[in-house]
Parts: structure tokens; sequence; C-alpha cells
């Protein structure tokens, strides 16, 4: 019986680590070639990681919610085979070693991925990639029943599946083997749910088993988790601390909290931090504000969507950027220090700031300056649930050229954002507020709204930031305006 050791991909995003989220199965599975096995999360993304062979799953090396580096092994397979077939099974550290004989091929992150839906477990939702790479899985994914492991056991030993012998066989198949680098899949792995909210109990320290969900069909949702979590504080914290005053400082805090709470920095905060840190340090950071009417642009919107139209405020600013950059491209545009140049853009890849339980992702619309308003509305939509949802690819998420973040959805008026690394702008927009404002000559009640423009003045000069941003008013305030920059 041959052995092989498999080690975690280099998933082609230029990361180096990858948090376990979920396995798929258990020690003693048989799986297939390309049936997932896992799902990781990387700071971009949760893509489902297929299986490179078909085998046995003889040993897990690591549990969920482990962060585990490129090149470790992960996995150990048995196969049918002779025993020189077997990988690294006179040497099991040189799994561990991100040697090319143990790499497997690059994937190519840019290529359309698969929805788990179509190729992942039997009860976990519609939601991530598919690992590119190794190629959509050849059969549904679900993971096989006990009587099919048993038929494919069977014809492996030469006996019938229905024989006394092959029941037995099946029963073991079934079991974890008890190894010490097995580690049993856990109880709540087995519970109805997603990964998000199994990341969000792990965290927490809740134990699903014992959570009643209250979603469809008793699917365990993060408002469960929170108040298991609040209720296991409450019970700890009454049977710890005294009611007396002289006993020293309560161990919980208001509203039953925890006094300290702590969470690992890892996945898509630790990213967006270090990404952010680097932006702040490298790119002098310019911001400039622009409040204007834009009564004509909500009036807009509102007469679209009566006929039917898909339409939104956040859509008619990404059509004035688009516009905007036109008439300004250094905006959109590149600061690329390896090669001693600027790089200036001719098309748009429009990132949309969108904020996740997972924290902030930037996932852009590629060629933005090709689609129509509707068609801007529809796709913004689209990534937006995507990015909630935690499906949006590694492939939407990389090579922005400039971005929006709408800071007014939280009922704040302006910022100053700080730029998306490699990009030469990003502009804010605020909430809309009824306000008293100078109209045809006589003070009005009007919807005011500010823009706020951060840009890279290496890049971009206080002019250039300024034209651009008052091209981008020039629409909002009135939307015919267009018609005169086009």
């Amino acid at each position: 019986m041959a052995v092989k050791e498999f080690a975690l991909p280099d998933l082609g995003e230029g990361l180096t680590e990858s948090e376990i989220v979920e396995w798929h199965v258990a020690v003693g599975d048989m799986v297939t070639l390309n049936q997932p096995i896992a799902e990781v999360e990387t700071a971009k993304a949760i893509v489902s990681l297929p299986s490179p062979v078909a085998g046995k799953i003889s040993a897990l090396h690591a549990e969920p919610g482990a962060t585990v580096t490129v090149g470790t092994r992960i996995v150990t397979f048995e196969l049918d085979g002779e025993a020189g077939e077997t990988d690294t099974q006179d040497d099991p550290e040189a799994s561990q070693k991100p040697a090319q004989s143990q790499k497997p091929a690059q994937p190519d992150m840019s290529a359309p991925t698969e929805k788990s839906g179509e190729a992942g477990s039997s009860d976990a939702p519609e939601r991530n990639s598919v690992l590119v790479g190794y190629g959509p899985a050849v059969e549904s994914g679900k993971r096989p029943t006990r009587k099919a492991r048993a038929a494919q056991a069977a014809q492996q030993t030469g006996q019938s599946a229905d024989a006394p012998a092959a029941d037995a066989l099946a029963q073991t198949v079934e079991a974890p083997a008890k190894t010490v680098n097995a580690p049993a899949t856990p109880a709540e792995a087995r519970t109805k749910t997603t990964p998000p909210v199994r990341k969000l109990a792990h965290d927490l320290g809740v134990d699903l088993t014992r959570v009643q969900g209250t979603g469809p069909d008793g699917l365990i949702t993060r408002d469960d988790v929170s108040q298991a979590a609040d209720a296991g504080d409450q019970s700890s914290d009454s049977a710890t601390v005294s009611p007396s005053r002289e006993s020293g400082p309560r161990a919980g805090g208001s509203n039953g909290r925890p006094r300290e709470q702590r969470t690992p920095i890892k996945s898509v905060r630790k990213a967006t931090a270090a990404a952010m840190v680097s932006s702040a340090f490298t790119a002098p950071h310019v911001t400039e504000f622009l409040t204007i009417d834009v009564t004509r642009t909500i009036e807009l919107v509102a007469r679209l969507k009566a006929s039917g139209t898909s339409a939104s405020v956040l859509a008619v600013i990404a059509k004035a950027l688009c516009i905007g950059v036109a008439r300004n491209p250094s905006v959109n545009s590149r600061w690329d220090a390896e090669a001693n140049e600027i790089v200036e853009f001719g098309y748009i890849n429009l990132g949309i700031a969108v904020a996740t339980p997972r924290g902030l992702m930037v996932p852009n619309l590629k060629d933005a300056d090709s689609l129509t308003l509707a068609e801007l509305t529809d796709a913004i939509g689209t990534i937006a649930r995507d990015a909630r949802a935690s499906k949006a690819t590694p492939a939407s998420l990389n090579g922005g050229t400039i971005s929006i973040t709408n800071v007014g959805v939280f009922g704040i008026d302006a910022g100053t954002p700080i730029l998306n690394p490699g990009e030469a702008a990003i502009l804010a927009m605020g909430a809309v507020r009824k306000m008293p404002w100078e109209h045809h000559g006589e003070i009005a009640l009007r919807d005011v709204m500010t823009l706020s423009l951060s840009f890279d003045h290496r890049l971009v000069d206080g002019e250039q930031g300024a034209r651009f941003l008052t091209d981008v008013g020039a629409i909002l305030s009135d939307p015919g305006a267009v018609l005169g920059m086009v």
C-alpha cells in the first residue's frame, strides 16, 4: 500500500499561509480525484481544496481553525500500488518542505472558479470557489455514502459489497483511525451551519453541538452563536464572581460581556492591516473634499426605478467616476517603483469596498467603464453579495485600478480613506442629507452629499485631483451635464 503526503499548495495569491476552515472528510474516508476535502481561508477568499488523488484518508494533520504555512503537510492518503510509488514514505518531514516535487501545480487564480454548491459537501451552502489549478470536481462532490464506500472497498479486496466482510470493512472505513496524527473530525462539523459561523463559534469557544439553530431547517446562525457565547459568559461570571464589592473587580464587563476578549489577528483582518499600513507609509496621501447638491441625482434614480430600470446612487457615482477618469487619467494609474515608471491604465477595474463578517474586502468590476448604468447597478450588487457570503474569487479581488467606498451607508458625512495598495485614488461618498441649500438664488431644502477624494501625491497633483473631483460633482449635481463631457 503506497502512502501520499499532501502539503498545503501555493494558492497563487503571493500568500504564505492559509487557515483550515472545515474538513469535508474524516480519517478512514475513501475519496475520489478532485473531490473537495477541505475549505481553506486565505487573506482574500475561502476556497475548496480538492483531493489530488483517489484513495483513503489515513491522517489529517491540522484541525479546523489552524493556520498552516504553504508546504506543510495536511493530509496523508493511502493508495493502491507498490511501496516504491510511495511519496515521502521514508521521509515524513520532506512533505513540509516546499520542494518542487512536493508542490502541486500552480493554480491559475485568474481563471473562473466553480461554486461549492456544485462540487461541495452535501450540507454546505453555496458560497465559495473551488481551488483553481486542480480543476472542478469530476463528481457531484458529495461525500460518498457508507454503502458506496463499502462497495468501493469490496472491489479493492475482491469481496461482494453485500458480504458480511464488506459490511465490517465499511464500518472500519466509517470509524476514524486512532493515530497520533489523525484527530477525529469535530462534532460541530456535522451540524447544520456555514463555515463563517463555524469560525465564529471556534473564536468564541462555543460548542455547536449544544446550540439550537433558529434558521431554516435548524440552521445555526451567527445570532445563535453570539447568544450562546453570551449565555456562557454569564454562566461563568455567576459561578466565579462574588456579589460582594470587597471581592475586587468583577470578572465580567457590562451587559454580561467579558472584561477582555482576545481574537487572533489572521486572514482578511491581518492582510487588510498589513496593506493599509504599507499604503499609508508608502504613498503620500492627500484628501480633498467637495459638498454638492445631489437632488437631481436622487430624482433620476427614483425615476429609473419607477420605470423598472436597475439604478442606485452608488451606480450613478460609479458611472460619474468612469467619465471623470476619462477626462483625468492620472487618477487611474500606478507607481511602479521597480521599473521606475508610472503606469497609466486605459481601462478601469473599479474596486467597491465591502464590509463583511471577515473584514473589509475590495472586489473590483473588470472594465467598469464599458458598463451601462443598469449593468453597473447589477454588477455592484452581485460582487457585494458574493463578498459578504465569502464567495468572492481571488480574481475579483486582484487587479483593481481605482476604488469607491460608501461611508454614507453608515451615516458618515466624510472621511479620509486610505488608498487600496497600488492604486492612485479612492473616492468616498458620504451620507445624503436634507439640508438648507442655495437654489436659484433662494434657500431651499435639498439633498446634499460630501465627496472625499484621497490620492497618491506622487501620481496626482492637487490640481488634477481637484479637476477630477469637480467633474464627478458636476455630474451628480446635474446628470445632464454629462452630455457636455463625453
